[in-house]
């Protein structure tokens, strides 16, 4: 057996920010191989979301061991280029540079994992420093594939339950997670220069940049946002038999998922779809009975 070394405490913050998100990353009822081989997946993926964010820690301790100098840390799309080229390091044999990557290999090796999901997710970053506007919704799907659609299909690999119908499921799941926190996080995403929203939409329901960028939403914004909030739960109902398919702590897992797009969406609703003040968040109650109705099997 492989024992996983313990990453340096410069990966610690990246994941820490596990907590934050709308669905359990490695819950403490899966076995522990799987934990460790989500949180070393999740780490990778905060790791280039943080680097295309220009998240990073102070210091450039991150770019140092990606083998970039520390002055050009905030060149988001060298850093990218370094991590991928890291990764390649990681399947060729070799030894990574960054504490996270490095935490792949033993899951890469346990679940015979591809760089192709891996490589999605940097190719996201990367159109994220390219493409700040979508024009329609056909379009923000297609960024999806790269930026959501990967983390269900590694965690299937990683489970070792992937099947051409529940690689299906899971791309609805997670583009709808993914839309889902779109609408949550219209203000931050403004703020870094980015819109989400497609602009076609946002042209049929009469809103402009200005009305993102004001501290409520009008009417229109309102309107825009249920409209993609119902959008997203289709892509949700979609992806909910992906659940039944499988059984035991992965079915327990799964159903975490879709309870929270199912729940973060009630938390937008109740907001009356006003996501400007700050991303609407679900309470645990709501996850719970979320989560309750998906394993009933009800909609």
């Amino acid at each position: 057996m492989v024992r996983r070394a313990a990453a340096p405490r410069a990966g610690d913050g990246t994941l820490d920010k596990a907590a934050d998100e709308n669905f359990p990353v490695a819950p403490f009822f899966l076995p522990r191989a799987w934990r460790e081989d989500l949180m070393a997946v999740y780490g990778f993926a905060r790791l280039v979301d943080d680097i295309g964010d220009g998240d990073l820690a102070p210091g450039g301790e991150d770019a140092r061991r990606l083998g970039v100098a520390p002055a050009d840390a905030g060149d988001r799309l060298l850093m990218l280029d370094a991590l991928e080229a890291d990764l390649g390091r990681l399947f060729d044999g070799g030894r990574a540079g960054h504490p996270l990557v490095a935490a792949l290999a033993p899951t890469v090796r346990r679940a015979g994992l591809t760089p192709e999901p891996f490589l999605g997710l940097v190719a996201a970053n990367r159109q994220d420093q390219q493409v700040t506007r979508y024009e329609t919704w056909d379009d923000l799907l297609a960024y999806c594939a790269l930026s959501a659609n990967p983390v269900g299909r590694l965690v299937l690999a990683v489970t070792g339950t992937a099947t051409p119908e529940r690689i299906r499921r899971s791309d609805a799941v997670c583009t709808a997670l993914q839309v889902v926190e779109h609408l949550q996080d219209v203000r931050e995403d403004l703020e870094r220069g980015r819109i989400y929203l497609p602009l076609r939409d946002m042209k049929r329901f009469h809103v402009d940049e200005a009305d993102l960028a004001a501290p409520t939403a009008n009417a229109s914004v309102r309107a825009l946002v249920a409209f993609e909030a119902d959008r997203a739960r289709t892509l949700l109902d979609e992806g909910v038999p992906l659940v039944a398919s499988v059984s035991g702590r992965l079915r327990l897992l799964l159903t975490g998922f879709t309870a929270g797009g199912r729940a973060a969406l009630a938390a937008v609703a109740a907001a009356g779809f006003d996501v400007l003040p700050g991303p609407p968040r679900a309470g645990r109650a709501r996850l719970l009975r979320e989560a309750g109705v998906i394993l009933r099997g009800k909609r």
